[in-house]
């Protein structure tokens, strides 16, 4: 089980929230985990998270709930995330986490003011997440990628100067590319 106690065992986070709970299932060469595996793993998930921040109200629970309804955003965003390609079934998913909240505007005596109103936390989380990713498309879809080793898979926003990041970490894929080269020029160069 990845993540029952203890810090974040994912190799990338702190990245916006749709593309976070997206690394919650990650691979190296070594397995494939998955931090919302149980309950313990989405309080890890949730502990870290932006959102959890935001919503330290209580409103965000690491129950079963919560759990199934992270689950099944993820798989909706991964139906879509990415696809130019995706279908009117994934589509459908995704439109549906959205279905689910919305934003209740309200004059107050402090001045106007947005509410997010959803039925309950796992619903609301769903949300969250399906807003969260229509924003970086609207503001910065060119910028969201996925890590350019092809066994990685982890999704990042690119927020260098010139928008040319490749890598998840620099530490991590970057510097086994960067050694691989290596390794192959000089390979090249005794032969």
């Amino acid at each position: 089980m990845v993540g029952a106690s203890g810090p974040d065992p994912r190799p990338l986070t702190g990245e916006p929230l749709s593309l976070d709970l997206l690394n919650t299932h990650w691979h190296d060469r070594y397995g494939r985990y998955d931090l919302l595996d149980s309950i313990s793993g989405l309080a890890c998930w949730l502990s870290g998270s932006r959102v959890a921040t935001a919503y330290a109200g209580g409103e965000l629970r690491a129950d079963r709930t919560t759990l199934t309804a992270a689950r099944a955003a993820r798989s909706a965003l991964a139906g879509v995330a990415g696809r130019a390609d995706a279908g009117p079934g994934a589509l459908d998913a995704f439109n549906r986490l959205l279905d689910a909240g919305r934003i209740r505007r309200l004059l107050t005596a402090a001045g106007p003011v947005e509410r997010l109103e959803a039925p309950d936390s796992g619903r609301l989380l769903g949300y969250l997440v399906a807003a969260d990713y229509l924003r970086l498309l609207s503001t910065a879809g060119d910028r969201m990628r996925s890590c350019a080793n092809p066994t990685c898979g982890l999704r990042f926003h690119d927020v260098s100067r010139n928008g040319t990041r490749r890598w998840c970490s620099s530490t991590g894929c970057g510097n086994r590319a960067k050694a691989a080269r290596h390794y192959a020029r000089r390979t090249a160069s005794a032969s």
